[in-house]
């Protein structure tokens, strides 16, 4: 430890608070975006009245994954300016209830552009927290050592987050019939979606013992706090981090979006263990429909009560036949969601053997480079079990990268552009950019060889390799800090 950096502190009530909101922060955010690619192809196929392998389903994902995150990226940015301008607590605060009641307010969506337009405000509150979160724990521990464990450590909650909404959608597929209906069903991704609202809970109960961030605070109070400025993030000193980082995240989240998030999504489905579920329901469906296209009789006769049993029997016939494929789409997210916790775990453990952060990011991109399109090549075309392995693999060397940029970024900026910095990078690059590999792959899939339940697998994995490449290449520039210490 040099005489200049400080020493560690005593952790106080109001730290754990601070810690615990974060962590809040981080495990609900990766909550609400992985709610998609187990949701939305039932909510589509629900809304758009067609069945879930319909071609217009995985344009219609690749648009909601694009668009939302597209959205997200450029309120994100300006949630950055924000949160450099008027303070990472109050930004930080706003940005978790925007996304939990925006949740909430999906699962009663009634067409597939207001289900669009409520995804594309959950993901503007999950862009905005990251970045006010990650300013705030960096600059209230000021100590190295203490702040990338605080950092480390409440990153983790990520994974933590779609692990426990893989678990609560597999146990609400399973018990859906047992809620209370909406809109007169027992649709398992209303329900998903509206377990979205959690977070807000705790939030405002302990809203007003929450500190602000006293790097910032000390500042704003003094008037030496420099007025934000996209333009500075160009400035000689800064331009090659800032596009460095830049380029890195889209790789980044053109992994996750597109590849690793269209398996559950849209791929687990076409997988031999689950094509006579998927065929069922689509017989099911067009029985439906023909039920529900009969002639209505008058209330009470013998052939209202027939149509109307009929109707019934069909619709818990098709619930019943869509079970097995979100119980398997759970549990592929399961897996993914252990590999990205493993990742983060991993990432945290050679951190602290690692100087060099271009050897440590290269370290889980180069190995994904390779694993991850022959997993998408192979066992997402042939083999359940296997892809279960291979998703795990998936994430591990994806998720763990993005614990590393929340441990880089604030210390390459100082305090009047760190969110501001890091707003850039995550927004610009990995939301506006990176999760257009989302639409990539959907649009690429009808070129690739093979048969068509084969394809976006093999499209999946042309994003990857092509993603993963650009990065690895683009690490080599990647400048290293400084310093231990943050920038004042």
């Amino acid at each position: 430890m040099s005489s200049a950096e400080p020493a560690p502190q005593k952790l106080t009530i109001t730290h754990w608070l601070v810690i615990f909101v974060a962590a809040i922060g981080f495990l609900f955010d990766t909550y609400e975006l992985l709610m998609l690619p187990l949701v939305a192809a039932s909510a589509l196929a629900e809304l758009m009245d067609v069945s879930p392998d319909a071609p217009v389903i995985r344009e219609w994902i690749g648009y909601i994954f694009w668009a939302s995150a597209l959205a997200g990226g450029g309120f994100g940015l300006v949630g950055g300016y924000l949160t450099d301008r008027y303070g990472r607590r109050r930004v930080l605060v706003l940005s978790i209830l925007l996304y939990a009641f925006s949740a909430c307010a999906a699962a009663f969506s009634t067409s597939p552009m207001m289900f669009l337009v409520l995804r594309c405000t959950t993901f503007m509150g999950v862009c905005i927290e990251f970045v006010a979160a990650v300013a705030w724990l960096a600059e209230l521990f000021p100590n190295p050592r203490q702040r990338e464990m605080v950092l480390g450590s409440t990153q983790v909650f990520s994974s933590f987050g779609g692990l426990l909404v893989a678990i609560v959608y597999g146990w609400i597929v399973q018990h859906a019939t047992e809620l209370p209906p909406i809109f007169g069903g027992h649709s398992a991704w209303r329900y998903t979606l509206l377990s979205g609202v959690l977070p807000a809970i705790p939030l405002m109960l302990i809203r007003p013992f929450l500190p602000e961030s006293p790097a910032w605070q000390r500042k704003k109070a003094a008037g030496t706090l420099k007025r934000p400025s996209f333009a500075e993030l160009f400035r000689p000193s800064l331009r090659r981090t800032t596009l460095t980082t830049t380029v890195l995240f889209a790789c980044g989240f053109g992994a996750a979006f597109g590849a690793i998030q269209l398996v559950p999504a849209q791929i687990v489905q076409t997988l031999p263990e689950l094509r006579p579920h998927v065929e069922r329901q689509a017989e099911l469906k067009k029985q439906l429909e023909a039920a529900l296209s009969q002639p209505q009789q008058p209330a009470g006769t013998a052939e209202r009560t027939v149509r109307d049993q009929r109707i019934a029997q069909l619709r818990k016939q098709l619930d019943d036949a869509g079970k097995p494929i979100g119980r398997e789409r759970s549990s592929v997210q399961k897996w993914q969601e252990v590999g990205g916790l493993t990742g983060r775990f991993l990432l945290a453990v050679l951190a602290m053997w690692v100087v060099s952060r271009r050897k440590l990011l290269w370290m889980f991109q180069l190995p994904g480079l390779v694993i991850i399109p022959l997993v998408l090549i192979y066992p997402a075309t042939s083999d359940l079990g296997l892809l279960k392995w291979g998703i795990f693999l998936a994430g591990l060397f994806t998720i763990a990268q993005f614990s590393f940029w929340g441990n880089y970024l604030p210390r390459v900026y100082p305090v009047y552009l760190r969110g501001t910095g890091e707003s850039f990078a995550a927004n610009v690059g990995g939301r506006m950019i990176g999760t257009s590999a989302a639409v990539w792959a959907t649009q690429l899939a009808p070129y690739m060889p093979g048969m068509s339940g084969h394809r976006l697998a093999y499209a999946c994995a042309a994003v990857a390799f092509g993603v993963y490449l650009v990065g690895s290449i683009v690490t080599y520039w990647l400048p290293e800090p400084a310093r231990e210490e943050l920038h004042e």
